[in-house]
């Protein structure tokens, strides 16, 4: 996804499950509608919930892939 600007970016490094999930629900509302958040956690458990929480919040995680032993979200803000 390097070819999208993030309107925002989270170091999420070291927070545990659900903590990744929850600073990224937190700042979601801190983007503009269509705005993107590039998010960087170490937290396997991440993997799961971050896509559930965009799932049941009608968001959308443009990718999430393993990069070394670091997990890359691009979330998007749908409404």
């Amino acid at each position: 996804m390097s070819d999208v600007t993030p309107d925002l970016e989270l170091d999420l490094k070291g927070l545990l499950c659900p903590m990744p999930m929850v600073r990224v629900s937190q700042n979601i509302t801190n983007v503009p509608v269509g705005g993107v958040i590039r998010a960087v956690a170490t937290d396997a458990g991440s993997m799961a919930d971050i896509p559930a929480w965009a799932k049941s919040t009608g968001n959308e995680v443009m990718s999430a892939e393993k990069v070394g032993g670091e997990f890359v979200f691009f979330v998007k803000r749908i409404k």
